[in-house]
């Protein structure tokens, strides 16, 4: 494994995108720290550092699938990133997910092998859960 290539996943385990991204980065060789946001939830700070990493408005981080994300209002012309974010640190699984940041960048990884341009080196064999072979 290889524990000189940080990196963290914020994951979903109910999440298929999130486990394929994090079972891409375990078959790489990689030992991720793997963060469970529903369960320790989001600070203001960390979102808009996440955010200002990505180069995406908090509106763009927002999960609407199966989320309250439209009862909150949170999809009205006129919501300000900042009601937003604090929506996201009230409720946590309103963040899209996998996100995952490494030395060479953070990245919102929707489709899961966006992870693959994170990463120094690729697994040599990988088949998503839904049996779809990448390579």
């Amino acid at each position: 494994m290889n524990d000189a290539f940080p990196i963290t996943i914020y994951h979903n385990p109910d999440c298929g995108t999130s486990r394929n991204a994090l079972a891409m980065i375990e078959a790489a060789g990689y030992r991720p720290e793997i963060v469970d946001y529903r369960l320790i939830g989001w600070t203001r700070p960390q979102l808009e550092q996440l955010s200002a990493a990505m180069a995406m408005a908090p509106r763009a981080l927002l999960r609407e699938k199966g989320m309250p994300t439209s009862q909150l209002g949170l999809l009205e012309d006129g919501v300000s990133d900042a009601d937003i974010i604090d929506a996201m640190v009230e409720h946590p699984i309103l963040v899209n997910r996998p996100i995952v940041v490494t030395p060479n960048g953070v990245k919102l990884c929707r489709p899961s092998e966006r992870v693959l341009d994170l990463l120094d080196k690729r697994p040599e064999h990988f088949v998503k859960e839904d049996g779809e072979i990448l390579f």
